[in-house]
């Protein structure tokens, strides 16, 4: 089956076109789970919460951008809804509030593969990895991301910024 008919067979709720969607996507949505969540187990909760509701929603996906972009958000937004639940970044600091941050902005991460990137994203504590992925892969403003995490716009930058300096740090450990 094409996407066109996966996501039609979708609609009409045939089984065999839901599993055929799964094994298509799941591999790839389990990244963004992961990128998210460190935990394997709650990285699979997320993504089968997320394609619960790709199944319910499918309806509202009108044809207009990539169906794969339109999954990629309710799967960020299943985990987003997870860390709010936790409450991840309870302590977050403002801007304001840190006393010193450095504007090294000499890069290594350039130099690495997407693979060793990632694993270090990993690593970060999850309000920086959350912020970091929010902003430096998923491409959101820092007011999108406040929005959507109840934080102000001064500890989206914050976090992220901690967690560029935290990643920096781990490059430098690691050559």
């Amino acid at each position: 089956m094409n996407e066109q008919q996966l996501i039609e067979g979708c609609r009409k709720g045939n089984r065999l076109a839901q599993k055929e969607l799964y094994d298509t996507y799941s591999r790839r949505m389990m990244g963004v789970c992961l990128r998210y969540v460190s935990d394997r187990e709650t990285a699979r909760d997320i993504l089968q919460d997320g394609f619960v509701k790709v199944f319910t929603a499918i309806d509202s996906y009108t044809g207009m951008g990539s169906f794969e972009g339109w999954m990629r958000k309710i799967f960020v937004n299943c985990a987003l809804e997870y860390l709010r639940k936790s409450d991840v970044l309870r302590d977050a600091v403002d801007l304001e509030h840190i006393s010193v941050i450095s504007s090294h902005e000499h890069s290594v991460i350039a130099e690495m593969s997407a693979r060793e990137l990632m694993n270090l994203v990993q690593e970060l504590p999850v309000g920086f990895r959350t912020i970091f992925n929010l902003f430096a892969i998923e491409g959101f403003s820092h007011k999108e991301i406040s929005e959507m995490l109840a934080i102000t716009e001064s500890t989206s930058r914050s976090q992220y910024t901690r967690a560029k300096q935290l990643l920096q740090r781990k490059i430098k450990e690691l050559l």
